[in-house]
């Protein structure tokens, strides 16, 4: 039977860019945040601590969601999930860009921050939309193939915030900031339109919805060369992958390493800026290319040094390059030297996120559904929990605490190599 016969549609590739566009479009909105925070802040007269809330506030939404929207495909698939957190990230956006054009710059007070952080919460939903691409790309795939297949989802859907970074300071030349905020609602209107049009869940999901028992779409399925099939059981693997401290301090890793790579892809810019005195643009293009897109980037490498070395021995190594950079930006106060340091930590933070997730399935084999949950959802809560962290240093020494701020990091990139250590040398030769 052909899969025209059950009127199915769609084909690994496809449902695998549809995935990486709903990703794509939905992580595109995080890179508002870092280069115009500083212009909110002088605006509305925002201290440090304040400030590193709001840049922070989509990534509270977009890591803890990731957790319940991705198991929320293992029942309905992923096309659902994928649409209802852009939708919720656009009315986000639509919020933001009638405050500015309103009131932006003469009447945006102080007293517009609890709505403007509402709103940036909301706007934030569609980075949550990592953890549903993940299922409904490998659900497409079989196993052999699953490697490239997720490394192609997760590479080139991270790169939204280091492109659009680079693009801001353009648009807010040609738009102003409100225009600006009014262009990427309407790329995330029209990017919506286009994963509805594009988008298709596997085929086991559309025959589900089609009326057929779970034994038949498993059946029919299968027979269209569908390897995995949803078990339905995520809430159950969450459950019991939470009692598993092996899964904790996977949590500790990616908090650092992803969590980390969210909260500098807003740090970044207004550090450039304020700490060194650069413009806009130049502070994007240090932000976007020397952190964001090398982090996004070399992620696939990471993936593959992994696959050589071992991910603990991977682990080690990258967390050792977030270590040092991090000890380099506290000091720097020459531009180059400050560049080295960025892009160190970019590099181990980029290792690190695959490293991570290559030691899941070794660490906690009974459950890796539900640890991938926590060690997503709970590790990416870095991005919204480090950034007022750094403002307070902001708020106690001034502008030099844009550079003390990094001693984070340092705590942060010690534990995890310590960590790291202990699961090699405790668990590494059982598992």
């Amino acid at each position: 039977m052909l899969k025209e016969d059950y009127g199915l549609k769609g084909s690994p590739n496809i449902g695998l860019a549809g995935a990486t566009l709903g990703f794509f479009v939905g992580f595109a909105a995080v890179a508002l945040y870092g280069p115009t925070a500083k212009m909110l802040k002088d605006v509305m007269g925002l201290s440090g601590t304040l400030l590193g809330f709001l840049v922070a506030a989509p990534q509270l939404t977009g890591s803890l969601l990731r957790i319940p929207f991705g198991a929320w495909v293992d029942r309905v698939g992923g096309k659902k999930p994928m649409i209802t957190l852009l939708i919720m990230s656009l009315i986000g956006m639509i919020g933001l860009t009638s405050i500015l054009f309103l009131n932006y710059p003469q009447n945006l007070g102080i007293e517009y921050y609890p709505l403007i952080l509402f709103f940036g919460f909301l706007s934030g939903c569609g980075v949550a939309t990592f953890s549903v691409g993940i299922p409904q790309t490998s659900y497409w795939f079989p196993l052999k193939k699953q490697g490239i297949a997720l490394g192609t989802y997760a590479g080139l859907g991270n790169t939204a915030p280091g492109i659009f970074t680079i693009l801001l300071p353009f648009a807010l030349a040609a738009f102003g900031l409100a225009g600006s905020y009014l262009a990427w609602t309407v790329f995330l209107f029209v990017g919506l339109f286009i994963y509805l049009y594009v988008s298709h869940d596997a085929f086991y999901f559309q025959l589900f919805h089609k009326g057929k028992s779970r034994d038949e779409s498993i059946s029919i399925s299968k027979g269209m060369g569908q390897e995995l099939i949803p078990s339905g059981q995520l809430v159950e693997a969450l459950k019991k992958s939470a009692k598993i401290g092996r899964t904790w301090a996977l949590v500790i890793l990616y908090f650092t390493s992803f969590g980390g790579f969210l909260a500098l892809t807003v740090w970044f810019p207004t550090y450039w800026i304020v700490f060194h005195g650069f413009d806009l643009k130049t502070a994007a293009l240090l932000g976007g290319v020397g952190f964001s897109l090398l982090a996004s980037f070399i992620r696939v490498y990471g993936g593959h040094l992994s696959d050589k070395i071992g991910g603990e021995t991977a682990a080690i190594i990258s967390f050792s390059l977030v270590t040092l950079g991090a000890l380099v930006l506290m000091f720097a106060q020459a531009f180059g030297l400050a560049l080295f340091g960025e892009l160190l930590i970019g590099a181990g933070m980029g290792i690190a996120n695959a490293a991570v997730f290559k030691l899941v399935a070794k660490y906690v084999p009974e459950a890796v559904g539900g640890a991938s949950g926590w060690v997503g959802g709970l590790g990416a809560f870095g991005g919204f929990a480090v950034p007022p962290m750094l403002g307070l240093f902001v708020d106690i020494y001034g502008n030099i605490g844009y550079a003390k701020g990094f001693v984070i990091y340092v705590i942060l990139g010690v534990l995890c190599i310590v960590t790291a250590i202990i699961l090699m040398k405790k668990f590494g030769k059982a598992k």
